[in-house]
């Protein structure tokens, strides 16, 4: 005779994993109750908080602390990529606020401009003075926050040569500027170092062509560091402010900075 214990029979292996197939579908259950619980707790938590716009509290407070992080990020020197003029692709028209004017005359079209620095704190502009800005050439690519891209030539005068002939009455980090169609129907805000960044066109021309009614012309603003949400058609009027302006987009929920 041995000491050596008898092999579970192969009826008792089935019923240990049988066994404990059971106890870790219980667990699995219970924590995924819990989970759900919870996730539905934190959406109702979400669903009832104040609203600031039409965003829940909780998630504006997410997109703005996304926000001081692309703020803490940005540089100058740090460009959106650029690609050679044969690159260059047709672009949809997507969306027509604002621009959708069909009695729409080119010629009679100006600019307004507020917050200037000096005695006289606005102008009203034509084309040809912003066609007198040094022209920039540029094929970079408009990012829609649909999903889509394409990648585009543009031809217009830099935003800080602008605003260099144009001075600010306030020029801080924290300062903004506000741009609008004439109809004042579209809006955005951005900060004053996006807007200063060197890629930042009020452009003209798109892919070697004077700029189209349905994309914006006489003048749009191009701003590569942004989605194509803030990427305004036909500016109207550009005001320089020490506070955060309205924003046509981020009213109903999207992120205000909208930067990559």
């Amino acid at each position: 005779m041995t000491d050596e214990k008898p092999l579970p029979t192969p009826e008792a292996g089935d019923r240990a994993t049988d066994a404990e197939m059971a106890r870790r579908t219980r667990r699995s259950f219970v924590t995924g109750g819990i989970a759900a619980l919870a996730g539905l707790g934190a959406w109702e938590f979400i669903r009832t908080s104040h609203r600031e716009g039409q965003t829940p509290w909780p998630l504006r407070q997410a997109l703005e602390t996304n926000e001081e992080l692309s703020r803490g990020y940005f540089r100058p020197a740090r460009l959106a990529p650029q690609f050679p003029v044969d690159a260059a692709e047709p672009v949809k028209v997507n969306g027509d606020i604002g621009i959708d004017d069909e009695d729409f005359d080119a010629t009679k079209w100006s600019l307004t401009v507020d917050g200037l620095s000096g005695d006289d704190d606005s102008a009203t502009l034509s084309i040809a003075e912003i066609r007198a800005l040094p022209r920039v050439d540029m094929v970079t690519e408009f990012k829609c926050i649909e999903g889509w891209s394409k990648k585009v030539r543009w031809a217009g005068a830099r935003f800080a040569d602008f605003a260099r002939k144009y001075a600010p009455a306030t020029d801080s980090r924290d300062s903004y500027v506000a741009l609008e169609t004439p109809d004042r129907a579209y809006y955005v805000g951005i900060d004053l170092p996006s807007m200063m960044h060197p890629q930042t066109l009020l452009c003209y021309e798109m892919n070697g062509q004077p700029l189209e009614v349905d994309h914006g012309a006489p003048l749009r603003l191009v701003i590569p560091i942004k989605y194509g949400i803030k990427n305004l058609k036909r500016v109207g009027r550009i005001a320089y402010t020490a506070s955060r302006p309205p924003d046509y987009w981020a009213e109903r929920g999207y992120d205000y900075y909208s930067g990559f």
